[in-house]
């Protein structure tokens, strides 16, 4: 099972931040999930909301703000981490892809395309192009509570994995992503059951589940098979995806150390 970090380490750290990005990866997740928004001068940016008022110091939404505003503003979460970690600022995602390839991060990169009744220019286009521009191909997936949006991005290039959020569950599911060629589903946890985790399965499709916070809920959905939990403390789901992974290593020592003295 991987870890990956809901908007970076977002139990500890402000959201969708570099700084949160960082500590995720220090933390040793398998990847982050990121939320993507377009500026009024159709530049993506990292931000989760479609507007600035809940994480940062600023009030409006991000369609209206050009990127050099929404640079302006401090977006520490500065109401629930009282100006700790601040002043921060909201990144683009051309910067965080920079900062990949710089820093060689070798995590997969979850984008969640924001295409809601707030969605405009064309955001697929424009966020291919940079994960293409930074060949980031093999370490992406893009996924959208908007099927359109997921199909038009698979039109676009097809070798960019792509998958279907969910906050409910549709019936079949796996059935219907493995028919639009879509590699993934990203399912609410309140609403996922063993069932569901064994029909993508048997499609080959992964499953992704979100947000997974607490440990008993990290080994159960780990018992169901699912290829993934995203958490906004990647730390504990680390601890817990590798729970097996130790027992069996000790195990292997220990069998080793007898055979050895048997010998």
């Amino acid at each position: 099972m991987k870890v990956f970090a809901h908007r970076g380490f977002s139990g500890k750290y402000p959201e969708n931040t570099m700084l949160a990005f960082a500590k995720a990866v220090e933390a040793g997740c398998d990847g982050i999930e990121i939320d993507v928004h377009l500026t009024k001068d159709m530049v993506p940016v990292i931000i989760h909301d479609d507007c600035v008022d809940r994480t940062s110091d600023g009030t409006g939404f991000i369609r209206n703000f050009i990127c050099d505003e929404l640079k302006e503003l401090d977006c520490s979460y500065p109401s629930k981490f009282d100006g700790i970690y601040g002043p921060l600022k909201i990144p683009t995602l051309e910067e965080y892809f920079a900062w990949i390839s710089r820093e060689n991060v070798n995590i997969i990169t979850n984008i969640d395309l924001k295409c809601d009744a707030s969605c405009h220019g064309n955001i697929e286009q424009i966020v291919i192009d940079l994960i293409h521009k930074y060949k980031l191909e093999d370490k992406v997936i893009i996924f959208s509570g908007s099927d359109a949006s997921v199909a038009i991005c698979k039109q676009l290039s097809d070798s960019i994995k792509c998958g279907f959020l969910r906050k409910r569950y549709l019936e079949n599911v796996g059935t219907y992503a493995k028919t639009c060629k879509v590699e993934h589903y990203y399912p609410k946890l309140d609403h996922l059951e063993e069932r569901h985790v064994r029909n993508c399965s048997d499609n080959g499709i992964g499953v992704n589940v979100w947000t997974v916070n607490d440990e008993e809920d990290m080994r159960r959905v780990k018992r169901w098979g699912v290829n993934t939990i995203i958490t906004n403390y990647p730390d504990r789901g680390r601890r817990i995806a590798d729970e097996g992974k130790l027992r069996t290593e000790q195990s292997f020592l220990e069998e080793d150390g007898l055979q050895a003295v048997a010998l």
